[in-house]
């Protein structure tokens, strides 16, 4: 590219994608990670393993979303999370999937980031906090469609089987946080 002077010659930065002032590299990333984490949603899809208790997932989505939050940032685990939830709910879900994982979702990695920033707990802490919080969000969402607030008192159980599943989560993103360079 020339600039107005004619012996002056400007090269732009083909890292950066034009405009978005992001590299090829995080946007490339941020796509990697966000057909991860619908791989790994539609794999534990096949997988029943709340048939005692409904709702109960172990959530192997979150394993991406969790180390994206270490690895890429606040923005790009963003992102990522909206665009699987936004995608498997399309492709596999309808639209009250969408908005309970929506809600889910938001709340648990605020709570996530919060959490993370204390630096007190481990991934495998922060992983805790966000399953339950993300079990606390559907159940609201869930109060708030059906109008029962009787429905508050399953969240004891989801909170057990948050606290479990993300255990196992966060033991495995730590696994992969030590060991990954991005």
């Amino acid at each position: 590219m020339k600039s107005d002077n004619p012996k002056i010659i400007t090269i732009k930065d083909s890292n950066r994608s034009e405009g978005s002032g992001r590299t090829n590299k995080e946007i490339a990333l941020t796509g990697v990670f966000i057909a991860l984490a619908m791989i790994l949603s539609y794999l534990e899809s096949l997988v029943p393993i709340g048939f005692a208790v409904p709702g109960i997932k172990l959530g192997l989505a979150n394993l991406v979303t969790i180390v994206a939050l270490y690895k890429l940032g606040l923005k790009d685990t963003i992102i990522i999370s909206l665009g699987r939830i936004l995608l498997s709910g399309i492709l596999f879900g309808n639209m009250m999937v969408i908005i309970y994982s929506l809600a889910g979702a938001f709340l648990s990695i605020l709570v996530m980031v919060l959490v993370k920033k204390t630096k007190v707990f481990s991934s495998t802490g922060v992983s805790i906090c966000g399953a339950i919080f993300h079990n606390l969000g559907q159940i609201i969402v869930a109060v708030i469609t059906l109008e029962n607030g009787n429905i508050m008192y399953y969240m004891l159980v989801l909170a057990i089987a948050g606290a479990v599943a993300g255990t196992v989560i966060g033991i495995l993103s730590g696994i992969i946080i030590r060991n990954i360079r991005i």
